[in-house]
This record gives structure tokens, C-alpha cells and sequence, in this order.
């Protein structure tokens, strides 16, 4: 069997291992692959796999020997899932390998929104605290998290996650999520316009799809405490960047920390690159090194798995 890795920097730079996957046969890893190499470098494989390259109908008709797609990642926006379906493609993705790391990078960029450690740390190298006439001094304001409230948009394990971090700082969680059920977590359900317009944090975990597009606007903006923060480490296009900078200029809320934006890299013209308080860091909520070997291993238990005929994390 033949699999193909077509942009493999990004997963393994050289720290992690691709050996099991590789047992599975034929195996060869390229670090990026442009739209116009995919058909020479993917010929005669049975397994593509892919993290942010785009594999679109008209791609996926130009390999008629593929048999598995498995992204190696949680969102699937990169595959054109009709075309595969219709092509009797199987698409994997890997689900779960990256929760602990992203809560950890929601709560990385909302205390450095509330703490601002980088601005102190700074400030005290920048001989500050060396010619201050007191014991200590602070720049802005400090805010202090306990019995503030969080709201998650998508509870899944992810928002989950986040939410237990939450409540051991003493935050109050609500939630919006796609599936219904019972929490005995003590996260209160609520709709999207209650979260907008109680929390005093709001963090986006819903996947992108044309529901969420541009969820966050000017409207769902305007609700907004004008001492909320807004973290998105789910994808860029659930925000409508432009609104998203107004809010910021304007002070209509009090900050972003953001880890996605809707085009990576972003062109310098994205006005959120220059707004107020607003934390920006290049997509790698995901990318630990512990994180990135799991999403190996899983998906080499994903080509396993299909190949015994008893295909998991299928996505629909």
C-alpha cells in the first residue's frame, strides 16, 4: 500500500516520528505540496494525508487509486466531502489529540490579556522597577478571573475542557452547544444571545461551517460587556475580522486573544493585525510536540483500522 504525506512540515518539522505510519507500507513525506503537484505526488496512492492542503473535486478526480483520506487534523474544511463520498473516498480525521494544548492556549492568551505579564516583564528589563519610588507598579488594569463569567460557544471536548480551567479560576460557565443533553458539570446551558450578552469572557469552540461563518459581528459585538475579552482558538472565519477590529478601536470591548485567523498566513492588510489589545499568535494552539506525535499515532490507528475494514473517525 502507498500513502503520501503531502505537507508534512507543519505536523513533524523533524522532532517527531512518522515510523508508525510508515510500517504500513509504501510511505513517502512531502513538506508542502502546491495544488499543481498533488496529482504527480499522490499517483497510484491508496493514502493521502493531508493537514491544509486542499483536496477539491477536481483534485480527487485525478486519483483514481485513492481509497483513504485521513487529515491530519480535527477540521475537515480541506477535503471536499461530497466528491470523496461520491468517489467512494473514506475521510479520517483525528479528533481529541489537541484538547489539553488548546485549553491550555485559551487561558495562555486570556491571562495575558487580564495579567499582561509580557507588558511587566518588559517593563521591569526596561529599568523600570529599578527607578520606581515604590515596592511595585502596574500598567492598565489588573483583572482578577474569580467569579467572572466564561462562555463557550461548542461544548464539546474542547469547551469542555476549557470549562473545568474555567471553574478552578472560580469562573461561572455557561454554554452553547449543537447537541443536546444534561450537564452535571455545573455549566449552565443557555443560548448564543445570553453569552454574548453575560460573559465577561467568551471562547469560541464551534467548527467551521456556513452557520458559523462570521458568527461574531457587529451585532453579536455590540451585546458585549465593555469589559469582555473574546478568545478564538476554533477557526477565523467564525469572525468577522473587520467588525472585530472596529469593536477593538473603538473600545467597545476590552480585548482579542486570538490564535486563528481566516487567512494563514494573513496578508499584512488585515486590519486585526494592527487593532487595540488585540494578542495574535500563528496558529499553535494545537502544536505542541506531545500533541503532534499523538496526532501521528492516531492517525497511523486510523490506516489500521481501515485497513482491517473496521474504518474509525470517519467523518460524514
Amino acid at each position: 500500500m502507498k500513502s503520501v504525506v503531502l505537507d508534512g512540515y507543519t505536523t513533524n518539522p523533524g522532532d517527531c516520528s512518522w515510523d508508525s505510519i510508515a510500517k504500513h507500507g509504501s510511505f513517502q513525506v512531502f513538506d508542502r505540496t502546491a495544488t499543481d503537484e498533488i496529482q504527480q505526488r499522490a499517483a497510484g496512492a491508496e493514502v493521502v494525508l493531508t493537514n491544509k492542503t486542499q483536496l477539491t473535486a477536481e483534485t480527487l478526480s485525478e486519483l483514481p487509486d485513492l481509497k483513504l483520506i485521513s487529515v491530519l487534523a480535527t477540521g475537515v474544511n480541506v477535503v471536499d466531502l461530497d466528491a470523496a463520498r461520491a468517489r467512494g473516498v473514506t475521510v479520517c480525521n483525528v479528533p481529541g489529540y489537541s484538547t489539553p494544548n488548546v485549553a491550555q492556549a485559551v487561558f495562555a492568551l486570556l491571562l495575558e490579556l487580564t495579567n499582561q505579564t509580557a507588558l511587566h516583564a518588559a517593563e521591569v528589563r526596561a529599568g523600570h522597577w529599578s527607578s520606581c519610588p515604590d515596592f511595585c507598579f502596574w500598567r492598565g488594569e489588573l483583572v482578577e478571573l474569580d467569579g467572572r463569567t466564561l462562555g463557550l460557544i461548542g461544548y464539546g471536548a474542547i469547551g469542555q475542557a476549557v470549562a473545568a480551567v474555567g471553574r478552578a479560576l472560580g469562573m461561572n460557565v455557561l454554554a452553547v452547544r449543537r447537541r443536546k443533553g444534561v450537564s452535571d458539570d455545573d455549566t449552565t446551558f443557555t443560548d448564543i444571545s445570553t453569552i454574548f450578552r453575560e460573559s465577561d469572557v467568551i471562547s469560541l469552540h464551534c467548527p467551521l461551517t456556513p452557520e458559523t461563518e462570521k458568527l461574531v459581528d457587529a451585532s453579536r459585538l455590540a451585546v458585549m460587556k465593555p469589559s469582555a475579552y473574546l478568545i478564538n482558538t476554533a477557526r477565523g472565519g467564525v469572525v468577522h475580522e473587520h467588525d472585530l477590529a472596529d469593536a477593538l478601536n473603538s473600545e467597545q470591548i476590552a480585548g482579542a486573544g486570538l490564535d486563528v485567523l481566516s487567512v494563514e498566513p494573513p496578508p499584512v492588510t488585515n486590519p486585526l493585525l494592527t487593532a487595540k489589545n488585540c494578542l495574535i499568535t500563528p496558529h499553535i494552539a494545537w502544536a505542541s510536540r506531545a500533541a503532534r506525535q499523538r496526532l501521528i499515532e492516531a492517525t497511523s490507528e486510523n490506516i489500521q483500522s481501515f485497513l482491517n475494514d473496521t474504518p474509525q473517525n470517519v467523518v460524514s
